[in-house]
């Protein structure tokens, strides 16, 4: 955004506490570096119960433990698991482990991602698309039964947290043109840098709609949205040179460490109902940076186009989920 370094804070708070942590079970995917790695080591340090760490290199998920075991002296509670998001059996059978394995939830940190240099095609679609919305979608659709009842027996109240951009507002046109089928769209696009940033996009339609048709008081579940803003990490490693140069630049002028960054992942897993379908950036709620094409009637049309066209990709890969997660509803 042409404005972030002007707007954007470094030295965030922590929001997450020992109180509101201790006992708890969390997920976070993508744990192995970055983002997903300091959110990890921070829920282990402040007293977790169990942090799964989902990872698609279960050796590099094994270094990350042992590194968060050497700094926390916390052993134990860090637990790596196999995730893989361009497959979809991967996903059904990580979320099948956890329903079975687990006995509660009380986030889901969906922090894992791909900014793609090139054309990668994972699940019949361009990898943006499976990692970043379809199989993202697929494991919270898949998960929620089991967090709506961690919500009734623990008396918790579990967050699910979409990793999105703010970036992604800044391709209006690109999404007018392919708003009427955007997997397709996306899928066809030609300069691989517009992938994500679309793919991020559809991640926020996604997640309001859903939000706005499963209510906390009927799931228990809060779904967030959450921009960690600009952070050094390794997202950017495949993308073009140059691409990369520029990046660089902004990051060393402006960009907040992924230890930093990993702090406004922790705020949204506590932000409580009032975060339910918003999104939230430097550990707080920031409505207004969501631009009114996409809050509009016409917007609101756009979220449940997307995610009418999602749901039939999440259909096929799972038959039943759908309407499982769909129908999901406290006992009172």
């Amino acid at each position: 955004m042409a404005q972030e370094a002007l707007i954007q804070r470094l030295n965030l708070p922590l929001l997450i506490s020992r109180e509101s942590c201790a006992g708890g079970t969390y997920i976070v995917t993508g744990a192995n570096t970055g983002l997903g790695f300091e959110a990890a080591k921070h829920l282990v340090a402040i007293g977790a119960e169990k942090v799964i760490m989902g990872v698609r290199n279960l050796q590099a998920g094994q270094e990350a433990k042992a590194k968060i075991e050497a700094a926390t002296n916390i052993f134990g509670v860090a637990d790596v698991w196999h995730l893989d998001l361009s497959s979809y059996d991967s996903v059904k059978a990580f979320a099948a482990k956890a329903v079975a394995q687990l006995s509660r939830i009380d986030a889901l940190i969906e922090n894992a991602a791909v900014a793609p240099g090139q054309r990668i095609v994972a699940e019949g679609h361009v990898s943006a698309v499976t990692v970043n919305v379809l199989s993202t979608f697929l494991l919270a659709v898949l998960l929620l039964p089991k967090m709506s009842r961690s919500s009734q027996e623990h008396n918790i109240l579990p967050h699910i947290v979409i990793v999105t951009s703010r970036v992604s507002f800044d391709f209006r046109a690109d999404w007018d043109r392919i708003k009427g089928d955007p997997l397709a769209g996306i899928d066809e696009e030609l300069m691989p840098f517009k992938t994500y940033p679309l793919s991020k996009l559809l991640e926020v339609l996604v997640a309001r709609h859903l939000s706005g048709i499963l209510s906390v008081s009927r799931t228990g579940v809060v779904i967030n949205l959450v921009c960690p803003g600009l952070c050094t990490t390794e997202l950017d490693r495949t993308a073009p040179q140059t691409f990369r140069d520029d990046l660089a630049a902004r990051r060393a002028e402006y960009g907040r460490t992924a230890e930093d960054g990993s702090r406004t992942l922790l705020h949204a897993a506590v932000a409580g109902e009032k975060s339910h379908g918003c999104l939230l950036h430097s550990c707080e709620i920031a409505e207004d940076a969501v631009p009114d094409w996409v809050t509009s009637e016409d917007g609101k049309l756009s979220q449940k186009r997307t995610w009418d066209i999602v749901a039939a990709e999440l259909n096929a890969a799972a038959p039943g989920a759908v309407e499982s997660f769909l129908n999901v509803q406290l006992h009172v």
